[in-house]
């Protein structure tokens, strides 16, 4: 049986993207073409038009599916009236690949969106999901074929599982922890996402059952512990393999 392979890839900051990193990962789609790549999310650095152009020119030359979630720095970030009343406009060149549901051999993607315009937080970093997406996901979730391996796609990890420290449990995305239960309960298997910028592979047990939860690394300069890196997913039978690759 023939594997479907994916490419998780996140927090590209295009205006602090890692030019090598970037054109790596781009060397890696041409020469292996996957079924698709996913990206969790900042795709840009500050929501800048040239960023958005930049970023456009880069996914189009990939000539494989994307399915983009927003992050948090996609929004605009010094013009606050653009912020609240339209948030995602700069996305349009890239609409038809914002939030793209994926149904392909043996798997269901479905997006997640938890970035937010505005929140009663200081840090509007974090992520929220609302009742509305929640609500959306779990729907589509319903309607995925009984035999496909359930993807949710997010920005912001649910519950982030800290593997350097055994799988301690933090969390600030705000109603993350009940949104991971009820998607468990019907019938996801596994949540992507990025935003922390290291990689990360953990089941998470939930009021809904349990759950594994992927988180990518970045393609940018702005590093933490890992050095630049993507997710390669293989699904064979219904089976997740993940392979973290490193850049260099």
């Amino acid at each position: 049986m023939a594997a479907t392979r994916l490419f998780h890839v996140s927090d590209l900051h295009f205006g602090r993207e890692d030019a090598a990193a970037i054109a790596w990962f781009a060397d890696c789609v041409r020469a292996e073409q996957p079924d698709a790549v996913i990206i969790t999310g900042d795709l840009t650095m500050r929501a800048r038009s040239r960023e958005y152009e930049a970023a456009a020119d880069w996914l189009r030359a990939l000539n494989v599916p994307v399915s983009i979630e927003p992050g948090n720095h996609d929004l605009p970030y010094f013009n606050p009236i653009a912020r609240i009343t339209a948030p995602y406009q700069r996305y349009e060149q890239l609409q038809r690949m914002l939030e793209r549901p994926l149904d392909l051999p043996g798997i269901s993607l479905i997006p997640l969106r938890t970035t937010t315009r505005a929140q009663w937080r200081f840090n509007w970093s974090w992520g929220v999901v609302r009742r509305r997406a929640l609500a959306e996901a779990v729907d589509r979730l319903s309607a995925c074929p009984f035999d496909h391996l359930a993807i949710i796609a997010c920005h912001h990890p649910l519950i982030g599982a800290d593997a350097a420290d055994g799988g301690r449990l933090t969390g600030e995305t705000l109603r993350g922890e009940k949104a991971l239960a009820a998607m468990a309960a019907a019938g996801a298997d596994v949540v992507l996402s990025g935003h922390v910028h290291d990689p990360f592979d953990a089941m998470i047990e939930t009021a809904g059952g349990p759950i594994r939860v992927v988180g990518a690394g970045t393609l940018s300069q702005r590093l933490r512990a890992a050095p630049p890196s993507f997710n390669e997913l293989r699904i064979t039978g219904g089976e997740l393999d993940v392979c973290v690759r490193t850049a260099g």
